[in-house]
């Protein structure tokens, strides 16, 4: 699967700077996050993703 995600400059320049400390490239670091999330999901990352999807419900419908 293959995701587009919009960051602000201030979150893509973090994003960037862990990056280059970590000695990979910003895909693989924010795709790394992506799996950690997934794969161990608190409260916090069910509500948010609830909200997320209850809130993009219409939009996700016209793109189906």
């Amino acid at each position: 699967m293959t995701l587009a995600i919009q960051l602000s400059d201030e979150q893509a320049k973090a994003l960037a700077e862990a990056a280059e400390r970590l000695n990979v490239s910003e895909s693989e670091l924010a795709a790394a996050a992506v799996r950690e999330l997934v794969a161990a999901p608190g409260p916090d990352f069910e509500s948010a993703m609830d909200r997320v999807l209850r809130k993009n419900q219409e939009l996700y419908r016209r793109l189906a």
